[in-house]
């Protein structure tokens, strides 16, 4: 072998090995936050605004929904809101779906029974159907005997129904004296006076009639739906129940007749942590307005002494939904309040005096809401991870520009966003959420509760002309929870109003209330949700109830839905 031969003969025997090229597995796409499921689950519900093409105000304003265990078997049923026609003797533009029904609808949630989600339509047998054109509803137990009652808020009479524990109810508005003839929208039940009884707010909107209907335009010169500015504001009501099944109209008593505005969401809290009850309500195109409650039986105004009336720019806004909660667990109270398209939300936060700045654009929620008119809406911990999360139902009610050559204008997507913690503000995940947050449809009520008792909170909606939608939560399972369901022995049997704290030491206390109201035209779970995060210690939950009384329960697992019952914890 040549010196040449031993030379290369060495050279090989120095190179490196050959690489082989191996294809490594893609990494999973993560599983979608929500799944949509209302036709899977059997929540067969099409709205129907019976739009003629004569831009009727009520059409394009939409209905909302309850979510309420009406059996009391331990899960969420849901009651559904419809339209109707207006103008008799007109075809509809966009007539409603082969075997729909009229009427508003009530589906039982067959889970407890079965052990599956599945939801059965029980309407006519619950005697809850009512014709008519739907806007808002309310749930609370007004008579206290256990079971959540109903009351429907119309463009037109109000209804109040009785649930008489058997799965059947009654129409009691005429007895009850809360009839209402005007154009209603969200209502609350409230007991203001702390009686143990749940007295009832409405909200009224604008002196609009169907004969009496005006011609408007969108900026482009077409005809469009009107701006409340076009009609006249009537005022809310307040009734007070006198315990006997009947209400007195104390509208003008209690001083709520004193400022009014079109009112369209409405909150009961203690806003400015003085032990009593107030109502927050949220007005189209004029000043919000917070009731403070003078625990003598009347309120005074005072949304723009405490910061709650106006945005920054010291202009009202469209006010339609609203949430409320300790959304950093600081002990403070935030609020937010949605408004129209180029208008964004406005987030409200508090001080331990109870006085509110607009803090939207510290929280990053000032640019992604711009373009949205944002309707119903709620502070909820999707993700279980201990701080509040926040959803948005969305659609116009005017025409948009981008939208003008589309088969509906007036749609949009909804928006999920997820809280950051430590100071971040709000993050927009809706684009992580899964395609049931793609939908384009014109969004009106949004209610939050475990509608399938898995500890991770759900949504449903309502859209204009279109399905409901049950957007099934599965991104929370992987941190732990708790579900409190408050009980008392008499009087305001599931604790609406009262405060429900967490303790765990060496991280803040979570605070939470018990309530149904807030969104917009729409009743939530009254059960109260701790995301715990991976931490499950819990060292004691504490209930302040509305009579003005304290308990603590220690030694409390996670991961359950539990009761805690008045006098079974250790009195404070």
């Amino acid at each position: 072998m040549t010196r040449r031969d031993l030379l290369l003969a060495s050279l090989a025997a120095c190179a490196w090995p050959r690489k082989t090229r191996v294809a490594l597995p893609r990494p999973a796409a993560p599983a979608p936050i929500f799944r949509e499921v209302a036709a899977e689950v059997g929540l067969n519900f099409h709205h129907f605004s019976g739009s003629t093409g004569s831009l009727l105000m009520p059409e394009i304003l939409g209905a909302g929904l309850a979510l309420i265990d009406y059996d009391n078997d331990g899960d969420l049923d849901v009651y559904l809101l419809q339209g109707t026609m207006l103008e008799k003797g007109k075809k509809p533009l966009a007539p409603p779906p082969p075997g729909w029904k009229p009427g508003n609808r009530l589906f039982r949630n067959m889970l407890s029974e079965t052990g599956k989600l599945q939801f059965v339509d029980v309407t006519e047998k619950a005697g809850v159907g009512h014709i008519g054109y739907a806007m808002g509803v309310a749930v609370g137990d007004y008579d206290n005997d256990g079971y959540q009652d109903i009351y429907v808020t119309n463009f037109g009479s109000n209804v109040l129904y009785h649930n008489n524990g058997d799965g059947t109810f009654t129409d009691v508005t005429k007895e009850a004296g809360v009839e209402d003839p005007r154009w209603s929208t969200s209502a609350a039940w409230v007991d203001y006076n702390g009686d143990g009884l749940l007295d009832l707010f409405v909200c009224e909107y604008v002196d609009f009639t169907v004969l009496g209907n005006k011609r408007c335009y969108a900026p482009s010169g077409e005809p469009d739906y009107c701006s409340p500015l076009a009609y006249h504001s009537i005022p809310s009501r307040l009734f007070r129940n006198l315990g006997n099944g009947k209400f007195v109209d104390v509208t003008e008593s209690s001083g709520i007749a004193s400022a009014y505005g079109p009112a369209l969401g409405v909150i009961c809290m203690d806003f400015n942590f003085d032990g009593l009850i107030d109502i927050y309500v949220a007005n189209d195109a004029a000043a919000n307005l917070l009731w403070l409650n003078q625990g003598n039986g009347t309120f005074k105004e005072a949304g723009l002494d405490l910061g709650l009336a106006l945005s920054a720019d010291g202009l009202p806004k469209a006010g339609m939904g609203l949430s409320a909660d300790d959304i950093d667990n600081d002990g403070h109270l935030e609020v937010l309040v949605t408004n129209l398209n180029r208008e964004g939300v406005t987030l409200f936060r508090s001080d331990k005096q109870g006085m509110y700045d607009d803090d939207t654009a510290q929280y990053r929620l000032a640019q992604p809401t711009f373009g949205y008119t944002g309707y119903g809406v709620g502070f909820f911990d999707y993700d279980n991870d201990g701080l509040m999360d926040l959803f948005i139902a969305n659609g116009a009610m005017t025409i948009i520009d981008s939208m003008h050559n589309t088969s509906n204008p007036y749609a949009q997507r909804n928006q999920l966003f997820h809280n950051e913690g430590e100071g971040k503000g709000f993050r927009e995940v809706t684009d992580e959420a899964g395609p049931a947050l793609q939908l384009i449809e014109v969004s009106r009520g949004a209610a939050f509760g475990d509608i399938d008792n898995d500890g991770n909170m759900d949504i449903v909606i309502t859209n204009e002309d279109a399905p409901a939608r049950v957007f099934l939560n599965q991104g929370g399972s992987k941190n732990h929870w708790l579900l409190v369901r408050l009980e008392t022995p008499k009087l305001n049997r599931f604790g609406m109003g009262a405060m429900v704290g967490l303790f765990r030491k060496g991280l803040p206390t979570m605070w939470r209330h018990a309530h149904t109201d807030g969104s917009m035209l729409s009743a939530s779970d009254i059960r109260v949700h701790f995301g715990l995060g991976n931490n499950p210690a819990i060292d004691a939950v504490v209930v302040h109830w509305l009579d003005g009384k304290k308990e603590k329960w220690e030694k409390v697992r996670t991961d359950q839905i539990i009761t805690l019952r008045q006098s079974t914890g250790s009195p404070l």
